[in-house]
């Protein structure tokens, strides 16, 4: 079942390639229980299929990383993007875009949350396992507040302008 708005986001555990060490954060990858990460935050989540593929390179990712400041002027904390790729490619591809500071780059890499929230996406037959449909979400508390997933192929409802525009 897909998740829903009112729903409580789910447990689980996601993994951040972290590129300086801080107090309780290694270099190298970090996992972290997300009922911890969303406890009395307003987070923007946004989940795409896949690091460096086009349309998540060209639009998805860059708007967000670009609205970041007024989506933290509209009260948000932190913005995620989520997709199912392992850490060390979160990292590499966080970078890529600059990312730091805006966008926090979480990776599920087994799918297990993904496949949790019902946002599971079947791309084995061309090739490149099961990935993330595009979405984006609103979460108060760990309650979610708005999910926009978009229809296959499209990308238009999961944007930040979107996202800003809900606000």
């Amino acid at each position: 079942m897909t998740i829903k708005s009112g729903d409580r986001f789910p447990d689980g555990t996601l993994t951040e390639f972290i590129e300086v060490e801080t107090a309780g954060c290694s270099v190298g990858p970090n996992q972290f229980k997300v009922a911890d990460l969303v406890k009395g935050k307003k987070i923007v989540i946004f989940g795409l299929p896949g690091a460096f593929t086009p349309t998540c390179s060209a639009k998805h990712a860059p708007g967000y990383i670009s609205n970041s400041e007024k989506l933290k002027a509209k009260g948000v904390d932190e913005v995620w993007c989520i997709a199912v790729n392992d850490a060390f490619v979160m990292g590499a591809w966080g970078k890529d875009l600059n990312a730091a500071g805006k966008v926090r780059m979480m990776a599920d890499g087994s799918a297990e949350l993904t496949k949790t929230l019902g946002l599971e996406l079947d791309l084995i037959a061309r090739g490149m396992g099961v990935r993330s449909q595009r979405y984006s979400m609103l979460l108060e508390d760990g309650v979610v507040k708005k999910v926009n997933v978009e229809p296959a192929g499209q990308f238009d409802v999961s944007s930040a302008e979107s996202m800003l525009a809900h606000l």
